[in-house]
């Protein structure tokens, strides 16, 4: 069949899941590594469900993740056009051609005799299939039934007997009962194709040469290979990926948080860390202990035969903390560029402004990338750069400020940097250092009450880093801010004069 082709083709029926965004990949994957094309079709024929800027939204979403098509919207290719709404003419042949062979036929019942047929079914026990009420129609049965009016949709006639085995590349052969498949709509009355019969026409006109597609859709393959001998067209190869399920093995559902690209992108996760992630649901690397895989990598170890044909166990958690580990390794220069957008959002400054601090931003992505998971989460954590406290953490105002000779202590700390000349990391450990030896107390007993004043938080990054990165004026406000605000809450006198403590006692 010549080159290798492969195909994704959403339905802009919502935005770009995470589910699909996996089986994308796989295809892209595979296409890339055996050096073949990577198609990308849209499968807009259902008119009522079909979302205005879905499609585009989807492709947005391609993007950013950095899969490329080869051909499809955008791109153009010989094959084309690539949305369904646009190949109508395609649909009319071919089922005309299905009609003059015989293998095919026109249905003229209305829904409200469908809906009472399969009624019946339930009433008795049977899979409410089509009975073929309309295979064999006398010429007399078609002019009364144009005569009143009545539409008619096109279905596929199926074997009554034997079996259509579907040799999966992932789950191997199965089977399915020719008898167990009734005859199925592949135009429907309102002239548009059914998805069996248009992904069958467009794969073929296509050239696509591998069907690889979730899980849910092997039990329509054995209609597909039907349309496809029927035609005397080249059957594809399939392979169906496995389904994705919510950690307590249900099906997923909002329930279990972000589940679209674009819900991931606006919450700040990378899209190295997605790829990363979604590229382990179902797939296993040669070496399964490596964790953490470019997309390069990934192209070079891919292959449908390590695809497990089980489930796979949606874990966010996990994701979450693939997408630290990234945060972590990207150097600052380009962590800063993927960091502005959420600082602009988190009111910290206009692009131009942060563009204009890039050297300083590059400090604080050093001293935050650590601990950040997401890039909201990096936004949050910078606060208190741009920002001094009006407010602070209320356990460590208990638990810090209101140690006795507290606010003496970090009048001294402002002492000790004031008289800094060269303001760095080494120079504010250093000043510090003395001032504890001075004072023969605890590192601690200066440093968290230090941070508190200088954050509003307890925890955070090394207490020099954000020294160094505040400079030396704003250091000394803040310091002096937080002795204020000690001196006027009264809160060390206040701990003295608690019941039950130690201080209490001594007062």
């Amino acid at each position: 069949m010549g080159e290798l082709r492969v195909r994704f083709a959403p339905s802009p029926t919502g935005y770009l899941h995470i589910g699909g965004a996996r089986t994308a990949l796989f295809n892209y994957l595979f296409a890339r590594h055996n050096g073949g094309k990577f198609i990308l079709r849209i499968e807009d024929t259902d008119t009522e469900r079909t979302i205005e800027d879905s499609a585009e939204k989807m492709m947005q979403s391609f993007r950013w993740l950095g899969l490329d098509w080869d051909e499809g919207p955008q791109v153009g290719g010989l094959a084309g056009p690539y949305y369904q709404s646009q190949r109508q003419e395609f649909y009319r042949k071919y089922a005309k051609i299905l009609l003059d062979k015989g293998y095919a036929y026109k249905c003229y019942c209305t829904p409200e005799e469908l809906e009472a047929e399969r009624e019946k079914a339930r009433a008795e026990k049977r899979p409410p299939r089509y009975s073929g009420r309309c295979r064999n129609l006398t010429p007399e049965d078609v002019e009364r039934f144009e005569s009143e009016g009545r539409k008619y949709a096109i279905r596929f006639r199926t074997p009554d007997s034997g079996v259509t085995v579907v040799h999966d590349l992932i789950h191997g052969e199965v089977a399915f009962k020719n008898e167990e498949i009734s005859d199925f709509v592949i135009m429907k009355s309102d002239g548009f194709p059914t998805y069996n019969f248009a992904c069958v026409i467009d794969d073929w006109l296509m050239g696509v040469t591998h069907v690889i597609r979730a899980d849910e859709h092997l039990s329509n393959t054995p209609k597909q290979m039907m349309i496809y001998r029927a035609l005397s067209a080249p059957m594809p190869k399939f392979a169906h990926v496995p389904m994705i399920l919510a950690p307590d093995r249900s099906k997923l559902s909002k329930r279990h948080g972000a589940q679209t690209v674009e819900e991931f992108r606006e919450k700040g996760y990378l899209p190295e860390a997605i790829l990363n992630y979604i590229a382990l649901l179902g797939w296993t690397p040669p070496d399964a202990t490596k964790e953490i895989l470019s997309l390069d990598e990934m192209i070079k170890e891919f292959d449908l035969s390590r695809v497990s044909s089980t489930p796979a166990i949606y874990d966010v958690q996990k994701l979450t903390w693939l997408n630290g580990q990234y945060i972590r390794q990207m150097e600052p220069r380009l962590l800063v560029q993927k960091y502005i957008p959420f600082a602009v959002s988190a009111g910290l400054g206009s692009r131009e402004e942060l563009l204009a601090k890039k050297d300083w931003l590059e400090k604080i992505m050093l001293v935050l990338r650590e601990r950040a998971k997401t890039l909201e989460e990096l936004a949050q954590a910078s606060i208190y750069f741009f920002k001094a406290p009006t407010e602070y953490d209320e356990k460590g105002v208990k638990k810090f400020f209101s140690k006795p000779g507290i606010s003496r202590l970090l009048k001294k700390g402002a002492q000790a940097v004031s008289a800094i000349e060269d303001w760095n990391v080494a120079s504010c450990e250093e000043a510090y250092r003395k001032l504890i030896d001075e004072e023969g107390i605890k590192g601690g007993d200066l440093i968290h009450p230090t941070r508190l004043a200088l954050t509003g938080r307890t925890v955070g990054p090394g207490l020099f880093e954000i020294m160094d990165i505040l400079g030396k004026e704003e250091t000394i406000a803040r310091l002096n801010s937080a002795v204020e605000f000690i001196e006027k809450h009264g809160l060390e006198q206040a701990f003295r004069g608690e019941p039950g403590t130690d201080a209490a006692k001594e007062g």
